[in-house]
């Protein structure tokens, strides 16, 4: 059960991987640079859907962030900050639910957002990396400087997008399984409530 000690210790560890592979995710994607033999620089910033794995993985990161507090006093002292039913319906709506109106003028899950980057990321990784394999195939024979070069280069600035997005796949795990947790919560608590509002003839 969610509720008991164990649970609620495994729910701490949960959202801490959760904030260490988001922040990883992130810092990730702002050290990935790319600089051609023509001194062309490129960045995640000049690939929308990078910057999209971003911005999912800044919001998940921010509403972990707001969470920890709240489960490490929970797993401490076994019982809410507020006494009433207010956290365990936030917990269920807010890991689902992310208002992230600055960002998209849009209401989504978390832990769906998140796939979402997912899903984008590794797409467009897939597809830049077969492009440029095919392309530079194609033109190594013409005898071209620096090809080699270009090849490897591009390869690393894919590579480091698409680890990126792999710590931002493990960070929406962690959610998805933190959901879960939620939800048996709600349940739990819906339960006790509707247990000790009963008449005798119930």
């Amino acid at each position: 059960m969610a509720s008991s000690k164990a649970g609620l210790v495994s729910i701490v560890l949960l959202r801490f991987m959760t904030l260490a592979a988001l922040a990883g995710s992130i810092v990730v994607l702002f050290l990935d640079k790319l600089t051609l033999d023509d001194g062309s620089k490129f960045t995640f910033k000049d690939i929308i859907a990078y910057r999209y794995v971003l911005a999912t993985a800044a919001v998940g990161f921010v509403y972990t962030i707001i969470q920890i507090p709240f489960a490490i006093y929970h797993a401490i002292k076994e019982k809410r900050v507020f006494k009433n039913q207010f956290l365990p319906e936030f917990d269920f709506y807010a890991d689902k639910v992310c208002l992230f109106v600055f960002f998209f003028f849009l209401r989504g899950m978390v832990a769906f957002l998140l796939a979402t980057g997912v899903g984008a990321g590794f797409a467009l990784t897939f597809e830049l990396k077969k492009f440029v394999k095919d392309f530079f195939d194609s033109i190594k024979n013409l005898g071209i400087p620096g090809i080699d070069e270009s090849d490897s280069a591009l390869n690393k600035f894919l590579d480091k997008a698409l680890f990126a997005t792999g710590l931002l796949f493990l960070g929406f795990l962690c959610m998805a399984v933190l959901s879960i947790f939620s939800s048996i919560n709600k349940i739990t608590k819906n339960s006790s409530s509707s247990k000790s509002n009963r008449g005798c003839f119930d």
